[in-house]
């Protein structure tokens, strides 16, 4: 499978691996293998409000899914999907159907030359950070969406004589259903959400490592488009740069490039009433006014650069920093893997990018491996918030924070720890999203141009086997969420779960689990919610 170092070589400025002249990992012997197991579930659920205990539900669950992965000398691909259909006993409640999984996967058409890679997600995001912050989504919930979003392409690298030569391609498409942001704090209006879009992403390079040169360099090029449904929003940008590598040791380099960018990000304005007032249509979001000309909410252009160093002491241990001038201001970026066994590994990534919302999303996905563990939700079936694996391991928290139409600059921090031991597996992840966004000052959503939100979250899973047909697991999870619109409250929403499993007969095994979840935005009162489920699962 291609790196996504090509990848993010054009997006964050980062030089190629490949030109450091440093010690390579050791490729990874493939073995055959193939996991495929399908599934059926049924399970009965019970969900209480703790604090008032008047509102109590219940609810039988029916689900099938699928658990799979493949890895062969040509083809590496893993996926976890799951379809549930919820039976509700209430009159003001109706059936509920929930798709959720996560897939990726790379095919080799000429091996170590070129590649097909996509990925692909079904999950629920927040629509408003102002709004409720449900982490248990069963029954009448406010401010949770179903999202979905894939994305394919080809990925070639090679060599021609002594020049490294790297491009890609992909297309994504992404799409969030419409609900509503429910109750929000007094004198706040709702966001505009999020509808659909499809973004495309194209990138090329050639270098040479150091050797004949007592340098590696490398010129590139990219070009990244989105087009949104929603306002007929577009964002475009265009980046060339040429990056230097200069080896100090075996193991340590100084990096930096140069380059020009030019992103632009427009939309249209919504249809107006004879008030001037914009125009909501029946799925809640502003109706686009076709004919309008197009108005610009970010237009930057100019001289990128960024310096830093390049660490590599191990095969197991790998660190860049950079810091530069890019998107109109100072950027800071890099990353740090370390791996000292099978049993553990730690990656941390610092990032600063202008995207959109489905744009932003593809990109996650084709950063996450094809190797991985995404854990579920035991009372509701849903992914949590990461995906970890022992070379790439990835939380979505900072992409679904929010559904919001606009696009944005996007900074922050992310960190994900694995650990396998025995009869033990953990994993951690941790992180700060911060988003800046861009809105016409003319059209209908100008509210939220230089809006900044912010979100702090973290994930913690635990899992142990027992013995032979017994094992249990365990999740805590919290967020803190600042919307940055004036008077807008904080919203805090932790919860925590816990499962065990018991194998009944070859195939058969019996659940049973408990969980506490809890939302409190400032200034109101706090919803305190507990569950408890009962289920069969049926392997075949």
């Amino acid at each position: 499978m291609t790196s996504n170092l090509t990848r993010n070589v054009f997006k964050y400025g980062a030089a190629m691996l490949p030109l450091l002249g440093l010690v390579a990992p050791v490729a990874e012997a493939r073995e055959r293998k193939a996991d495929i197991a399908p599934y059926i579930e049924i399970q009965q659920v019970l969900v209480a409000d703790v604090k008032d205990g008047s509102d109590v539900l219940t609810y039988t669950s029916v689900a099938a899914g699928i658990d799979s992965s493949v890895r062969t000398r040509g083809a590496e691909a893993q996926v976890n999907l799951r379809y549930e259909r919820r039976f509700f006993y209430q009159d003001n409640l109706g059936d509920d159907d929930i798709v959720t999984g996560l897939a990726r996967g790379a095919v080799q058409v000429v091996p170590n030359v070129l590649s097909l890679e996509a990925g692909g997600i079904a999950t629920r995001s927040r629509i408003d950070l102002r709004g409720e912050a449900p982490s248990n989504t069963v029954g009448n919930i406010d401010n949770v969406t179903q999202v979905y979003s894939v994305y394919a392409g080809p990925n070639l690298s090679t060599r021609v004589g002594d020049l490294d030569v790297n491009a890609n391609y992909r297309v994504g498409y992404t799409k969030v259903e419409n609900k509503s942001t429910g109750t929000l704090p007094p004198g706040q209006l709702p966001i505009d959400v999020f509808d659909d879009s499809v973004s495309h992403s194209a990138s090329a390079s050639v270098g040479m490592q150091p050797g004949d040169l007592p340098f590696g360099w490398s010129v590139s090029g990219a070009w990244e488009r989105e087009d949104g449904g929603q306002l007929d929003q577009r964002f475009e940008g265009k980046y060339v740069r040429a990056d230097v590598t200069v080896p100090v040791s075996s193991n340590l380099a100084l990096v930096g490039g140069v380059g020009y960018e030019d992103i632009e990000i427009s939309e249209r304005d919504a249809v107006r009433d004879i008030n001037g007032n914009p125009v909501i249509g029946d799925d809640g979001r502003l109706v686009t006014d076709e004919s309008s000309p197009r108005q610009l909410s970010y237009d930057q252009d100019g001289i990128i650069w960024d310096a830093g160093v390049l660490w590599r002491p191990s095969r197991r241990t790998s660190l860049e920093a950079r810091v530069g001038q890019r998107y109109g201001s100072e950027t800071y970026f890099g990353s740090f893997g370390y791996q000292p066994n099978q049993n553990t590994a730690l990656n941390i990534s610092v990032y600063d990018t202008v995207s959109g919302f489905g744009n932003l999303l593809n990109d996650n996905l084709a950063n996450l491996g094809t190797s991985f563990s995404s854990t579920r939700n035991p009372l509701s079936g849903e992914l949590n918030g990461c995906a970890f694996g022992q070379t790439s391991s990835l939380c979505f928290n900072d992409v679904l924070q929010s559904a919001a139409s606009s696009s944005f600059r996007a900074r922050g921090v992310n960190g994900q720890y694995t650990y396998t031991t025995g009869a033990w597996n953990a994993g951690l992840g941790v992180g700060y999203a911060r988003r800046r966004y861009f809105a016409s000052q003319l059209g209908a959503v100008s509210a939220v141009d230089g809006l900044v939100d912010e979100n702090y979250y973290a994930n913690l899973s635990i899992g142990r086997q027992l013995d032979t047909y017994s094992s249990f697991d365990a999740n805590v999870y919290a967020n803190l969420l600042d919307s940055g619109f004036a008077n807008a409250p904080n919203v805090l929403g932790i919860g925590a779960n816990a499962a065990y499993y018991r194998q009944i007969l070859p195939g058969l095994q019996g659940t049973a689990a408990v969980g506490l979840d809890s939302f409190q935005q400032d200034g109101f009162d706090s919803e305190i919610t507990a569950s408890a489920l009962l289920g069969l699962r049926y392997d075949f």
